[in-house]
C-alpha cells in the first residue's frame, strides 16, 4: 500500500502545479501566507514548510519585507540531481542529506570567511536574533536558520553555492529539531542556548575572516545535529523491535 501524502506535500505539489500551469505567472508574488491557509485549508506551518520545499527547488525566492515570487515554471530536468522533498520524511533518509550538507557546506563557510562582507555579518547577526526571537515566542525558527545559512551560500561570492543552497537547503535543516513549540521548560532553554553558541560563534570566526575556524565550527554545528538525529533514528528502531 502506498504511503499517505502528508500535507506538506500535498500542498506543495498543489502549488508547484500551479506554477507550472501558469496560474502563478513567472515573475508575480505568491498569494500571502493568510490566502494559502484559507485556500488549501491547512496551518501556517504547513504553509511555511512548503514555500520553504519550492524555495529549495527553486521554483520561488523571497524578497524580506515584500513577499514570495516566482522565479521557475519548468519541471526539472529527468536526469538533474534532485532531492524530492517526500524522501525526506524518514529521518534516515536525511541523515544521508545531512551528510551532504556538512559536505558542501563546510567548505562554502570557509570561503565566506574570506569574502565576506560587513553587510552580510549584519545579516547573519539579525537571523540569529530572530531564531531567538521565534523561540521565545513559541514559533518554529526555520525561516531565521534556513537565512542565517543562505547567507554564508551568498557570502562565498560564487553564484553555484548560492544555487545549490538554493536547491536544496530548506531541505537539509531538521524538521524535528525545529519544531520548539514541542519543547518545555529546561529542555526549551537548552535549544536556545544551544542554538544561540553554535550559531554566534560560527559568525564571529566569519568577522574574524577565520576559514580553518569557520570550517570546524560549521562541521561541529551540522555534526552535532546529525548525531542528535542519528540517536532519535535508534531509539526509534528499539522501540519498533520491542
Amino acid at each position: 500500500m502506498s504511503r499517505r501524502e502528508t500535507l506538506t506535500e500535498r500542498t506543495t505539489r498543489i502549488v508547484a502545479e500551479h506554477i507550472a500551469s501558469g496560474r502563478y505567472p513567472r515573475g508575480e508574488r505568491l498569494p500571502s501566507e493568510q490566502a494559502m491557509i484559507e485556500e488549501f485549508g491547512v496551518s501556517r506551518t504547513v504553509v511555511r514548510e512548503a514555500i520553504a520545499n519550492l524555495r529549495a527547488s527553486g521554483r520561488v525566492s523571497t524578497v524580506p519585507g515584500v513577499g514570495v515570487f516566482v522565479v521557475e515554471q519548468a519541471a526539472p530536468l529527468a536526469d538533474a540531481f534532485a532531492i524530492r522533498p517526500e524522501s525526506l520524511t524518514a529521518a534516515k533518509s536525511l541523515l544521508n542529506v545531512l551528510e551532504l550538507r556538512i559536505a558542501v557546506e563546510s567548505e562554502a563557510v570557509a570561503l565566506a570567511a574570506l569574502r565576506r562582507t560587513p553587510r552580510q555579518i549584519d545579516e547573519m547577526r539579525q537571523a540569529i536574533a530572530d531564531m531567538l526571537h521565534a523561540i521565545d515566542h513559541q514559533q518554529e525558527p526555520f525561516e531565521a536558520d534556513l537565512r542565517f545559512h543562505r547567507t554564508i551560500a551568498e557570502a562565498t561570492d560564487n553564484p553555484e553555492f548560492v544555487r545549490l543552497f538554493n536547491y536544496i537547503g530548506g531541505l537539509l535543516i531538521p524538521r524535528a529539531q525545529l519544531r520548539s513549540r514541542q519543547f518545555e521548560g529546561k529542555t526549551l532553554a537548552a535549544l536556545r542556548e544551544r542554538m544561540q553558541r553554535e550559531h554566534e560563534h560560527i559568525c564571529y570566526a566569519l568577522e574574524r575572516r577565520d576559514p580553518d575556524a569557520a570550517r570546524a565550527l560549521l562541521r561541529l554545528h551540522l555534526a552535532s545535529s546529525r548525531d542528535r538525529l542519528r540517536e532519535g533514528v535508534d531509539q526509534q528502531d528499539g522501540q519498533n523491535t520491542l
